[in-house]
């Protein structure tokens, strides 16, 4: 083992105190983190206009200050991103991490500051990498470099100070030297806008190299290595890159994709699997525990408080909003945030369900648009990934990309849900896979298996097939390439489906 290898293994490892304090006292974290938020901010415009220089307690902040959308939010925002500064954080902000989401075609710019940026951000990264040790004592992954899949920057068109891009292509424009040493591509590369040619140069840069891990979406790595495939002529990455030994996954679920990658692309019991909860407003969540796949410690101290808002069972928001110590297992949330970039009380769009209290893991259950709700079947993003990996399992199929929406009741028709999937191995019979994928719903939602009684209400699934490479083609006519844009998975209307079905008719 190389001393630089063992040199950052016992950096990393010092780190852990940290890690275990969130396991020992999460709400003193919490707690003292909203304290530290308020302080900062009570000189800003928002925080002069809410009073934050009399807060004393929870109690009070929760009162007085509204929850956020990011429409709410945004003539704050466009005034930062035209250069004024103490709107709704202190410290200078000249970075907008960029999402376009998955439900909202509008592209969403959040402040990044410096405190965001290396508090919590790199703060993730850092912390990654320690969970990662902690998991494979043994690991020789310094020995290598990691490749990171990113996106682009470009400078804001009224203000060429501003910086915007996917909140990889800032973490990785920041990089400290030593943490450029070890990955790859080079940047200019790694931040190419044009993703044909990004991913074919990607492709030849990273062949060359002794790649031991890759953080990224999986459906842009699983894109990466079959071009990495074609231009080597090899039948494995693993002949590529011998030393692999961490995929780093984040995103969209991982549980379509799993059987996949652990059987067929990395086949190997030294390749572990580790799963990331990052968005462009925060680095929330890092599995700790390798064994317990799908959930994800909630990460307590990057400068982030986090509240919650029950869901009811069809998917409508409670009154109510319940802070870190008041959750429940098992109950769907909607997740709100408080940031060291200035989001106050802003609601992010996903949901999650605690699997565990003691620490607090989490596990991403969708969006609160994310979902079909055609009939009153309240089909959600978890009831879709579960059942996709259970038809999968049956019938020997992998996929690749989907996307569902309903079909409605038309002349005396039922209706029912449409899907276009995109598999890498075809199922050995698409009659059984649908039926499994039924049946999957259907025991998993009671309200999805009431509509579909005696077929009365919904038919059963109807699935197209779709051709290798749809759904990047699809992507790329929409301008939606890169790592910060998502296949939508379920949608309440048919905009996506139809617009995948026009392009495979082309």
């Amino acid at each position: 083992m190389s001393l630089f290898n063992e040199t950052l293994l016992w950096f990393m490892k010092r780190r852990m105190p940290r890690i275990e304090a969130i396991y020992e006292r999460p709400l003193d974290l919490q707690y003292e983190g909203l304290t530290r938020l308020i302080t900062d901010a009570r000189d800003t415009e928002w925080g002069k206009k809410y009073g934050y220089a009399d807060f004393s307690s929870y109690a009070t902040y929760r009162e007085r200050v509204p929850i956020s959308t990011y429409e709410e939010l945004f003539p704050y925002i466009e005034r930062m991103m035209q250069g004024e500064q103490q709107v709704l954080w202190p410290s200078p902000i000249n970075w907008f991490s960029k999402s376009s989401g998955t439900t909202n075609a509008r592209s969403k710019f959040i402040p990044v500051s410096k405190e965001s940026l290396e508090e919590c951000h790199m703060m993730g990264g850092k912390d990654m990498i320690t969970l990662l040790i902690q998991n494979k004592p043994e690991t020789k992954v310094f020995e290598g470099k990691g490749l990171s899949i990113g996106g682009s920057l470009t400078a804001h068109s009224m203000n060429s100070s501003m910086l915007m891009g996917d909140v990889s292509a800032v973490v990785m424009k920041n990089l400290p030297i030593w943490a450029q040493m070890i990955r790859t591509p080079s940047l200019d590369v790694a931040l190419m806008g044009d993703w044909d040619q990004k991913i074919e140069k990607m492709a030849l840069e990273t062949s060359q190299e002794n790649v031991t891990s890759i953080l990224g979406v999986p459906t842009w790595t699983l894109v990466l290595i079959e071009k990495i495939l074609e231009l080597t002529g090899k039948q494995s990455i693993l002949e590529v890159w011998p030393n692999f030994e961490f995929l780093v996954h984040g995103a969209v679920a991982f549980g379509p994709y799993r059987e996949l990658f652990q059987t067929h692309i990395f086949p190997s019991s030294e390749v572990r699997f580790l799963e990331i909860y990052n968005a462009s407003e925060g680095f929330f969540g890092i599995q700790d525990d390798l064994n317990r796949p799908d959930e994800m410690l909630l990460m307590l101290d990057y400068g982030i408080f986090y509240e919650f808002i029950p869901m009811g069972e069809k998917g409508e928001e409670h009154d109510s909003i319940v802070p870190l110590e008041q959750v429940e297992l098992c109950v769907n949330y909607a997740v709100v945030i408080s940031t060291n970039s200035g989001l106050w009380r802003y609601k992010i769009g996903d949901t999650v369900r605690f699997t565990s209290l003691s620490p607090y893991r989490v596990k991403i259950s969708g969006r609160t648009k994310h979902f079909i709700n055609a009939f009153g079947e309240e089909l959600i993003i978890e009831n879709a990934e579960q059942a996709v990996a259970a038809a999968c399992r049956a019938t020997d199929a992998e996929i690749k990309d989907y996307t569902a929406a309903p079909a409605y009741m038309d002349g005396g028709k039922r209706g029912s849900h449409e899907w276009v999937i995109e598999f890498s191995r075809a199922p050995k019979d698409l009659r059984t896979f649908a039926t499994v994928l039924d049946e999957n719903l259907r025991s998993n939602n009671s309200d999805y298996d009431a509509k579909r009684s005696y077929d009365l209400v919904l038919g059963p699934p109807k699935i197209h097939e779709a051709p290798a490479d749809t759904f990047y083609g699809w992507m790329r006519s929409r301008g939606k390439l890169g790592g910060q844009h998502k296949v939508p998975r379920l949608s309440n209307h048919r905009e996506f489906l139809e617009g995948v079905l026009a392009h495979i008719n082309q």
